[in-house]
């Protein structure tokens, strides 16, 4: 199957899903400080302080040449704070035919539904299904 980038920008009632910036570095950055301890050792900062700031923005930058839908940013619509990002990935255990699901939000925001509401309308409409569809697939694995 050949992975095109179809959209640009979704949006809900209260969010906007779009590409990444390398200027929101700094934000994805947090969500590394603030994983649990039980995510594996290379999903989080090792003792070299590492990913930067500087090594996400160049990832970021990078990430717009790969194939595939991508990873967007969740921003809040009217405020436009970047609270997180989601999106289907063909790196880890992914394919271009069965992309992993990703997604991450700052702890700021948990508990609010926006999780939720980006799976409804995510990149899975790539594939024709949302990404709450295997979201909800996974939600018992991660229990």
């Amino acid at each position: 199957m050949s992975i095109v980038r179809v959209l640009d920008t979704l949006e809900t009632d209260r969010l906007i899903l779009r590409h990444r910036r390398a200027g929101e570095a700094a934000i994805y950055r947090q969500l590394w400080t603030e994983r649990d301890l039980r995510v594996p050792p290379h999903r989080r900062i090792n003792a070299e302080g590492r990913p930067t700031v500087e090594d996400i923005a160049a990832q970021i930058r990078a990430e717009r040449e790969e194939p595939g839908p991508g990873i967007l940013a969740v921003e809040r619509k009217g405020t436009a704070d970047v609270i997180g990002y989601c999106g289907l990935t063909i790196h880890g255990n992914g394919s271009p035919d069965e992309p992993d699901l990703a997604y991450e939000l700052l702890r700021a925001a948990h508990g609010c539904g926006y999780a939720t509401e980006a799976g409804r309308v995510g990149p899975g409409s790539v594939y024709g299904h949302s990404l709450l569809t295997v979201r909800g697939a996974l939600n018992g694995t991660r229990r």
